[in-house]
């Protein structure tokens, strides 16, 4: 049983940056697929990025492009969520998950393990 914890959320302004990690225990996550999701009151949770085992591929949401940075380091059990130029339209609780399924999984329910997600506030 993998257990995840999201950890670096915040409130910043506008422009900041910001560095989530997502540290994994009781289990090795080099075998799962790794994706970052945010959830905006009222909304349902949102794929925003997603990184294959090792790390060679990686996919990210239009609104995100060019702003924000998936990476992990299998050997540390770890996956990061680097945020530049943050927007007030960022703001949300962040999670990160992981699969085992093949391809592009796009739907929380998709995944087999979640973290139970660190707060972004970005005000202007």
């Amino acid at each position: 049983q993998v257990q995840l914890v999201e950890s670096g959320g915040g409130l910043v302004q506008e422009g900041a940056s910001l560095k989530l990690t997502c540290a994994a225990s009781g289990g090795a996550i080099w075998s799962y697929h790794m994706a970052w999701f945010r959830q905006a009151p009222g909304k349902e949770h949102e794929l925003i990025a997603h990184i294959t085992r090792g790390g060679n591929s990686a996919y990210y949401e239009d609104s995100i492009k060019g702003r924000f940075t998936i990476s992990r380091a299998n050997g540390k059990n770890t996956l990061w969520l680097q945020m530049d130029s943050l927007k007030v339209e960022d703001t949300a609780v962040y999670y990160c998950a992981a699969t085992q399924r093949v391809g592009l999984a796009r739907r929380w329910t998709e995944y087999n393990y979640r973290g139970q997600g660190t707060q972004v506030t970005v005000s202007s």
